[in-house]
């Protein structure tokens, strides 16, 4: 995906936990990724420098991107873990085969060790996987530690070396993480009501062990036993934290599709928002939102959603018996079961659902405030109609250019006009500039020649003139290209504007005051696209000259002054900038008298001249 496509989908993306889909050509799943922020963990795979190969083949591919919304940053956990086990996406597998995937392995052996392993064994022992990730597998193992105590160790803790006494306790005692069963200080009996725990855990069912903790912490603070109390209070609110029996994995659902509906937030327009989410086997496999509109006039929302249930589960090819939805609705398949929920696990999937449907609507509302969708004819003249309004302009700004400098630490400037037409951009009419006729750096005077050189342009060649042109930096550049269209006689034939690059202060010819659009107008959203465009683009060329070795320093074009001169003066002052504030003898430090005053006289070219004049 390029970055140009991408920023037009960014504010769209919302700052919530979530899993992050990527596709590439022919809608191949490419990768699926989880994240606390979804707009934060996208963005960074397009706003910083890649090193890794991988990501940057994998950015290289991305076509489509879709994210589903959940409520929590361990729900997104568990919605990428279920989507990377269902679809295997060739970015998120590393892995050949089945065999050497990471499995969670309860040993069968007295007082049974937890953890991770690629052997799966034919010893009796609980094997539960494979896992597509040993990152999530540690993450799933570092939990289970944290509110259940296990040993770590790999003794042989038959009942005969225990009491033969042939163990230590060792550190994980003394910091609380185990109760020593190699010294007897625990039973088998307790050790395994701790591996039941385990085992609930596992399969998402956390009411029976936040159950016994609560049992734990009310028994100790019953015997006043505080400190243990706040203890198990925190394993109990980790435990509801981590939410492992959430709406993403519940096995007692089992197969249900799961429709839910947002309606449009414009008054006087009938278009409703559907999510579905697949459910297979209690586990949130897909999710897909659509927009549907109205057949006829008189259709209702439980038609609307039934059209969309058929379309949906056709697409989809589900063979779930149940489907779960707002709202009652006569689905006409009799075999299939309609459910609307009250309360209870099938409610929180339908929370879930009618969540990813608002940030649907949202995101589809947002791509129309900024004129992200072109398929609403219309769209744009009726922000320019605004825009003329706001700026009181004589003429609707169907035809917009703007202008901007850019220079890098005295490199010769360049500058760059972007054009818009109708309020898109007219990427064939964008011109930059090489500035011929200012030495130094001087925005005024740059401006002053490009917009002289393009209007006069455009005058020989008999094309149209803009009804708006934006001067990109504020009055000072404004008073320059007023004094390039005076020369050209076109003062008054054309509006000009200066836009101020603080404050965002749009400056007319003549007028102390500025005038400043409110900040979430459609006006000033137009506004800033076309500076941002501005500036994209004299940026682009700026680096492309750089690139080729077209621009030397300002230092290299003093007659005498050569490269090795200017590379030492660049190398301590940083700039030219600086240079150029240096006093002659201060020149003469680093450079010597002769060469000093080549550069001193280049710079001051007025004391020069009275110099000279004195003598």
């Amino acid at each position: 995906m390029k970055p140009e496509a991408f920023k037009q989908i960014l504010p769209t993306i919302p700052h919530q936990p979530g899993v992050y889909r990527y596709y590439g050509a022919n809608d191949e799943l490419l990768y699926v990724g989880k994240a606390k922020d979804l707009h934060k963990r996208i963005s960074s795979y397009f706003s910083r420098q890649v090193t890794a190969y991988k990501t940057r083949r994998l950015v290289s591919l991305i076509q489509r991107i879709e994210w589903t919304v959940v409520n929590s940053e361990q729900d997104a956990f568990l919605l990428e873990n279920n989507l990377i086990k269902e679809f295997q996406p060739r970015f998120n597998i590393n892995l050949k085969d089945d065999k050497s995937y990471p499995y969670i392995v309860i040993k069968n052996e007295p007082f049974p060790r937890v953890f991770l392993t690629r052997r799966k064994l034919d010893d009796g022992s609980t094997y539960l996987g494979p896992f597509t990730s040993v990152g999530k597998v540690r993450e799933l193992l570092n939990f289970i530690r944290s509110v259940v105590q296990l040993r770590t160790c790999s003794l042989h803790l038959t009942r005969q070396n225990i009491e033969k006494k042939k163990f230590k306790v060792c550190l994980e005692y003394h910091l609380g993480n185990c109760k020593g069963p190699c010294e007897g200080l625990q039973t088998e009996e307790d050790y395994m009501q701790g591996i039941r725990q385990v085992k609930e855990i596992l399969r998402g069912n956390l009411a029976p062990v936040i159950a016994e903790f609560k049992v734990q912490m009310q028994a100790c603070a019953a015997r006043l036993e505080f400190e243990q109390a706040e203890i198990w209070k925190k394993k109990i609110e980790d435990l509801q934290a981590y939410q492992a029996r959430s709406a993403i994995v519940n096995p007692r659902v089992g197969d249900v599709d799961v429709f839910s509906v947002a309606e449009d937030g414009q008054p006087g327009r009938r278009v409703w928002y559907v999510n579905y989410l697949r459910v297979l086997r209690g586990l949130v496999m897909d999710s897909k939102s659509l927009m549907v509109e109205p057949k006829v006039e008189e259709e209702d929302k439980a038609d609307m959603l039934v059209r969309a249930i058929v379309h949906l589960r056709e697409t989809f090819r589900s063979q779930a018996l149940e489907i779960i939805v707002p709202f009652a609705v006569a689905y006409p398949d009799p075999e299939v079961k309609v459910t609307v929920p009250r309360s209870g696990d099938k409610k929180k999937l339908l929370e879930l659902s009618l969540k990813n449907a608002h940030f649907y609507r949202e995101e589809q509302e947002q791509k129309k405030r900024l004129l992200l969708d072109r398929n609403e004819e219309g769209h744009e003249l009726e922000v320019l109609r605004q825009l003329q309004e706001d700026l009181q302009l004589p003429e609707l700004p169907r035809h917009i250019e703007c202008f901007d400098n850019s220079n890098f630490q005295g490199s010769f400037p360049v500058a760059a006009c972007v054009v818009f037409k109708d309020g898109r951009p007219s990427k064939q009419d964008y011109r930059h500039f090489h500035v011929k006729t200012v030495q130094g750096i001087d925005d005024f005077a740059s401006m002053r020649e490009i917009v002289y050189r393009r209007y006069k342009r455009l005058l020989e060649e008999a094309k149209p003139l803009p009804q708006l042109v934006i001067i990109d930096g504020g009055k000072g550049q404004l008073n320059a290209a007023l004094e390039s269209l005076e020369a050209l006689d076109l003062r008054g034939k054309l509006t000009v504007i200066g836009l101020a690059k603080q404050e965002e202060e749009i400056f007319f010819p003549g007028d102390r005051e500025s005038v400043k659009l409110p900040y979430r107008s459609e006006s000033l959203r137009l506004i800033r696209h076309i500076r941002d465009e501005v500036h994209r683009f004299g940026i682009r060329f700026h680096r492309q000259m750089r690139s080729k070795g077209t621009f030397k320093n300002e230092l290299e074009a003093i007659p005498g002054i050569g490269k090795r001169t200017a590379d030492q003066l660049l190398l301590k002052y940083r700039s030219v900038r600086r240079i150029r504030e240096l006093s002659e003898a201060e020149l003469q430090q680093e450079v010597g008298p002769s060469r000093a005053r080549l550069i001193w006289n280049w710079f001051h070219p007025e004391a020069s001249a009275a110099s000279l004049q004195g003598e």
